[in-house]
């Protein structure tokens, strides 16, 4: 088993399955990346058993075989090794030698028989979309994914299919993002599934090809989806996401229009002063003003007042300040328009034209 490489052909497909290897694993063997070497090409594998990674490479005339390697050792070796440097791999006995110029290292290893199998149920569904198109979609929703909630459905990203339409929600009980868009061909079903919050993360991570089409393929237990040369899978989480639908069938006062850029940067002034465990500001809407103010327990206090586009009667209401500047910094637009339901239950936060985005946002008691 043997067989030469550029560093540059391997650093970054290795780059990328290292990152779903967790530091700690109840099983030795999955700190390992499995290879598998064929006369023309090498594939990495990487998996926690929730998602797994696969990459190909193509090289010449090598020698074929498959054992695991140590994925962080192997990578912080490649990764110093200067540029453009030439790499040979090679198995002797129980141990691979790798040698580049004046550099020696030699690896244990495990049998690629230890190495376990992803399980995966067949793929019923699937669809094209370009790698931009579901990059931009998971970056204005990620952020509100719930992190070890024990509603362990928040703890993902819900992807719906509409025939030729594509949803993706995330919420983590206190706020909510939507982003949806067209696909390029109908797809002649429906479906939702909730990709695992890891995963989802992984997936954005991955897209760096804004024009590369993807193939995404899936079923109710997993999803895969291949990235050029990149096999991208992961576990479904296996519930039901709740029905957000009903927070839109409710009374809402006349819509507020604020430019971005002033409420952006108002709101990160103001939220300096703001209690660092909940960050709550106060925003005291009037007609054509609003005032953001913020206090702590050190008695500390900051006050902003921006103008507004708004007819309607006085409001004073509280909100998390990072969470309204994660919803704000993800428009398109250069107005931001925030509508609030009569009862105060929740804030819209969207923009005046197109709507492909909203965010919502729970008030707080301050």
């Amino acid at each position: 088993m043997k067989f030469i490489i550029n560093r540059e052909d391997l650093l970054t497909p290795l780059q990328q399955i290292v990152s779903v290897i967790e530091k700690r694993q109840t099983m030795p063997i999955l700190s390992n990346v499995l290879l598998v070497i064929e006369e023309d090409s090498i594939r990495l594998t990487g998996t926690d058993l929730e998602i797994q990674i696969i990459a190909n490479i193509a090289v010449n005339s090598a020698i074929p075989g498959t054992i695991t390697v140590p994925a962080r050792k192997f990578l912080d070796i490649c990764r110093l090794l200067p540029n453009g440097a030439e790499i040979k791999f090679e198995l002797q006995n129980d141990k691979v030698k790798i040698s580049s110029n004046r550099s020696r290292f030699s690896l244990n290893c495990l049998s690629a028989d230890n190495y376990p199998e992803f399980s995966e149920t067949e793929l019923t569904h699937s669809f094209y979309i370009n790698s931009g198109k579901l990059k931009k979609s998971l970056d204005k929703t990620l952020f509100s994914m719930a992190n070890q909630d024990v509603r362990y459905y928040l703890n993902g990203l819900m992807l719906n299919i509409s025939n030729n339409r594509i949803k993706l929600v995330a919420s983590d009980g206190h706020r909510l993002s939507i982003y949806e868009d067209d696909l390029d061909q109908e797809t002649g079903y429906e479906a939702r599934i909730i990709i695992p919050r890891k995963g989802a993360i992984e997936l954005s991570r991955l897209l760096d090809d804004p024009e590369s089409e993807l193939l995404v393929s899936f079923s109710t237990n997993n999803i895969c989806i291949i990235i050029n040369d990149l096999i991208f899978s992961a576990k479904l989480v296996d519930s039901k996401y709740p029905d957000f639908g009903k927070v839109f069938k409710q009374e809402f006062i006349s819509p507020i229009h604020i430019q971005k850029l002033a409420l952006k940067e108002a709101l990160t002034r103001v939220a300096i002063l703001s209690n660092e465990k909940i960050k709550g500001i106060t925003f005291d809407i009037n007609e054509n003003s609003l005032r953001i103010s913020a206090h702590n327990p050190e008695h500390d206090e900051a006050e902003e007042e921006i103008a507004i586009e708004y007819m309607g009667s006085p409001i004073s209401i509280g909100f998390n300040s990072q969470y309204l500047l994660d919803a704000v910094t993800n428009l398109d637009s250069e107005f931001a328009v925030l509508t609030l339901a009569a009862n105060g239950s929740s804030c819209f936060i969207d923009e005046s034209e197109h709507c492909a985005y909203k965010f919502i946002v729970m008030p707080m008691t301050l």
